[in-house]
């Protein structure tokens, strides 16, 4: 886990590129860095070419071969190639020995199978890669910048131009571009088309996300590219399932232990973040089960002891404003951990420790969301920094892949799933709960999008209501000379379903269930842009602590894909005590695998999102966080944003308790906090 920045010159409008002498690149890749050393506090390295066209900068946090010859760049002696890799790669063993007789490795890291793969499979080599990971390389002989991001982003990683496009740089954080002259810009185009949340568009004028799943190329010419090398799919939603339900559950069980085993290897200590909830109340107990009943070692420690296992939760104020806080989820994780037998530490975030750590939350996520959850997490990582740890296994992606949320229900029953015929329900009775699950989703948490859509919208992503909720997420009171079909060609909800893949379009209308639809627009939204950014990798790595999400993992997930959909949100309106609404079980066949390690506490209980505090007195910490980056000043200077509105949100936050006013407000905020940190430009219409 690493932080990368590189740059390489290319032919611009402006004509030839300049030549700085090798001292003063060093100088700015070096500055670069220092702006993301908090990723990679270990070692550092930079390395120019010979002729001063390409720069490669690496600092790195050392999880596999901890000696010197673990650092970065990789350069390869005989073809020049040097490459530079963010995260985690494995099965590196396999390919060390596969390729020893072709490639001369300098230690035993994992990245540095990048550079070997490359040689010996070219850009197909990427279907090798099992991990976390973003990496650049550089083929001097072929004068090509090469760039890759893993299949779920769970790694970030940015390009932009700069110098007027004669210079290329691409980094691990947005941040790291500032050492290297670019000046911040908002994109109206995309935050009034809500374009920063899907594709590759950010909020920053000319600034783009290498996505998920994708590789990036770029000659001298400048000349850039970006291809898809890996993607989700589903198989057809006629297609009538073959295996028993007890052979899926299995399937399931094995490929998640698998994953999870894979992810204890480590030269360094290995912990688990316990939540209370399933998800990761099922890492803990499959990572308890391989310890007892395999022998793993968690990192570099061999155990037999569970004791020694380190579980870490956060608990918020029980008075806070949400259902998964207070002394409720810190007393369900205590009992997991008890159950378990494992060494357990909680993280109490009351609202003085939420607003001492709001901006700098901001400024490592790089990416606002409407919540504080994401303070939580930065918190936990800090804990578990504290004691000297670097490596955690998390729960990200089992939501995604299970069907945990609530706006999946509707779409789990808009239509019958043909492939399991046991799961048939009555049309009349489907209508009923179709609309009752439309009455309970996240727009009861983040809104309503206020746009009118064309009725061609729905139709391009079959009518599935996740498309809506998206596009709802994170709206916030423009000023009116920003009209979004001005400054972004439509409505959010219509840009959205157009910057999908044509093939993801044509797959949801003939082949795919709206259940996996539903889940495949998550996949390419919020998992990778709000949830990894806000949760994930970025808060865990201010403090220097790696991440590692087997639900994310690929071999996984692909097994979980070819299962019915409704095996994973089940509909069962005959279970004891169930209504319309209690009637879905959400992540079914998931509870039923991972019984055996959890206890009956976890697996009867219904899912509940991980959300921050949005209840918060007034002239208390929070308010006064807000009141201070809320002015009347700081707003305007966005230049896109209504104060009179803004002021009306901030009143209603703190005097009426109003939850919905809150998170708009947490978004507003976020954006001032963004505008100070990065020096923002402020946004203004363009002159008649």
């Amino acid at each position: 886990m690493c932080g990368i920045s590189a740059f390489i010159s290319v032919h611009g409008p402006e004509g030839l590129p300049r030549h700085d002498t090798k001292a003063s690149l060093e100088t700015e890749l070096n500055e670069s860095l220092d702006s993301i050393k908090h990723r990679g506090p270990d070692a550092r390295g930079v390395w120019v070419s010979p002729d001063n066209k390409a720069a490669l900068g690496h600092v790195r946090l050392s999880i596999v071969d901890l000696s010197p010859d673990g650092n970065q760049p990789f350069i390869d002696a005989d073809s020049g190639i040097v490459a530079v890799v963010n995260g985690e790669l494995y099965g590196h063993e396999a390919y060390h020995a596969q390729l020893a007789n072709e490639y001369k490795f300098q230690g035993n890291s994992d990245c540095e199978i990048v550079i070997a793969l490359y040689k010996h499979y070219g850009r197909a080599f990427l279907s090798h890669l099992r991990g976390e990971f973003a990496f650049v390389l550089w083929d001097p002989k072929r004068q090509l910048l090469f760039a890759a991001r893993d299949r779920y982003g769970i790694k970030p990683l940015y390009y932009t131009f700069l110098e007027g496009g004669k210079r290329l740089a691409v980094a691990t954080e947005m941040k790291a571009f500032l050492a290297l002259g670019w000046k911040p810009e908002w994109d109206l185009d995309a935050l009034r088309g809500h374009a920063w949340k899907f594709g590759e568009a950010t909020f920053f004028k000319g600034v783009r996300k290498v996505l998920p799943g994708h590789y990036l190329t770029c000659r001298e010419n400048g000349d850039v590219r970006q291809n898809i090398y890996w993607d989700s799919d589903f198989p057809d939603k006629k297609t009538i399932e073959s295996r028993t339900e007890a052979e899926m559950i299995e399937g399931v069980r094995k490929h998640l232990l698998d994953a999870i085993r894979t992810r204890l290897r480590a030269d360094v200590p290995v912990g688990v973040y316990l939540s209370g909830g399933l998800d990761s109340s099922t890492v803990a107990g499959m990572v308890a089960h391989l310890i007892k009943e395999e022998g793993a070692k968690l990192g570099n420690e061999s155990i037999s002891d569970l004791s020694r296992l380190k579980c870490f939760t956060v608990e918020f104020d029980k008075d806070s404003g949400v259902d998964e806080s207070g002394e409720a989820v810190l007393k369900i994780a205590k009992r997991t951990a008890d159950w378990l037998g494992v060494e357990f530490h909680s993280v109490h975030m009351d609202e003085a420790n939420l607003a001492s750590r709001f901006e700098d939350a901001v400024w490592y996520s790089e990416f606002p969301f409407p919540d504080l959850n994401g303070l939580g997490k930065l918190a936990l990582a800090e804990k578990v920094h504290s004691l000297g740890m670097k490596v955690i296994l998390s729960g990200e992606g089992s939501d995604e892949h299970f069907g945990g949320y609530a706006d999946f229900r509707p779409d789990a029953i808009q239509e019958p799933d043909y492939s399991w015929p046991a799961s048939h329900i009555p049309d009349s009775q489907r209508e009923s709960a179709w609309r009752a699950a439309r009455s309970k989703t996240g727009a009861l948490v983040f809104g309503n999008s206020p746009y009118t859509v064309p009725e061609s919208t729905p139709r391009m992503v079959n009518h599935t209501h996740t498309m809506t909720e998206i596009a709802g997420c994170g709206n916030l009171p423009f000023l009116p000379w920003t009209d979004p079909y001005l400054h972004a060609g439509g409505d959010p909800e219509t840009r959205l379903a157009e910057d999908m893949d044509g093939r993801a379009l044509e797959a949801m209308a003939k082949k795919w269930h709206p259940l996996h639809t539903s889940q495949y627009i998550w996949l390419k939204s919020y998992l990778p842009n709000f949830i990894l950014r806000w949760g994930g990798d970025n808060m865990d790595m201010a403090h220097s602590v790696e991440s590692r999400p087997p639900f994310l993992d690929h071999h996984l997930t692909e097994y979980v894909n070819s299962l019915p959909p409704s095996l994973k949100m089940k509909y069962d309106p005959s279970s004891p005590g169930a209504d319309e609404y209690g009637a879905f079980k959400e992540k079914y066949i998931l509870r039923q695998a991972a019984q055996p390690f959890i206890t009956e506490e976890i697996f009867t209980r219904r899912k509940v999102s991980y959300l921050g505090p949005t209840l918060h007195k007034l002239n208390g910490p929070i308010h006064q966080l807000y009141s201070r980056l809320l002015t009347r000043e700081n707003v305007e200077r966005l230049g896109f944003v209504d104060w009179d509105r803004t002021e009306g949100f901030l009143a209603r936050t703190f005097k009426d308790g109003d939850r919905a006013a809150f998170r708009v407000a947490t978004l507003i905020a976020q954006f001032v906090v963004l505008s100070q940190r990065f020096g923002v430009v402020p946004a203004g219409p363009l002159p008649n």
